[in-house]
């Protein structure tokens, strides 16, 4: 975890040139899950995200196949579904290989995801720390998910229980991804 929050760290003080094309909130980079390799978040810049907390051992963890279908479908208009894995609740215990693997595995998961980090409290990540300050919600279980516009400015957070199938949901990332990118 360390890693990741240092990289996440690096990233912002050295994107800090390139702000006028990359949003201050996606000016980090975290490790990516299966090799563990740094991603600069700049690259979904224009894009609307959906950031969701993840767990393999939760009631919700079978929205991994809600989100992938979520992402399969919209993701040529421009939609990314970025994962963070957290043990923050207990119930993400495995090692970042396993957790890749079961994702695969499990639920054919190919939207990017990143190593396990904190996803509240003092020791989040710099994204969640950022959007739990922008929205003052944090997440108060896994699979919390906050929508981000092409303009890397946060539109709504959504509880766990809200499914990525929800109508509600959709038609606000329909309606995100109808503005034309910027």
């Amino acid at each position: 975890m360390a890693t990741s929050q240092t990289a996440a760290t690096a990233s912002v003080s050295t994107n800090a040139a390139s702000s006028n094309s990359c949003p201050p909130l996606l000016q980090k980079s975290f490790d990516r899950l299966q090799d563990e390799k740094p991603q600069a978040l700049c690259q979904y810049s224009g894009k609307v995200l959906v950031v969701v907390n993840t767990a393999s051992f939760c009631g919700f963890t079978r929205q991994y196949r809600g989100l992938e279908d979520l992402y399969a479908r919209y993701k040529d208009k421009g939609l990314v579904v970025l994962g963070f894995p957290s043990n923050d609740f207990s119930q993400e215990t495995g090692s970042n290989k396993e957790v890749a693997e079961f994702c695969e595995n499990t639920f054919g998961v190919k939207f990017p995801m990143f190593v396990k980090s904190s996803v509240r409290g003092p020791q989040a990540n710099a994204l969640f720390k950022e959007l739990a300050a922008q929205t003052g919600t944090t997440p108060g279980w896994n699979f919390y998910k906050y929508v981000v516009g092409r303009d890397g400015k946060i539109i709504a957070a959504f509880p766990s229980r809200t499914e990525p199938q929800d109508r509600e949901f959709i038609a606000l990332i329909e309606k995100q991804l109808a503005l034309a990118p910027g």
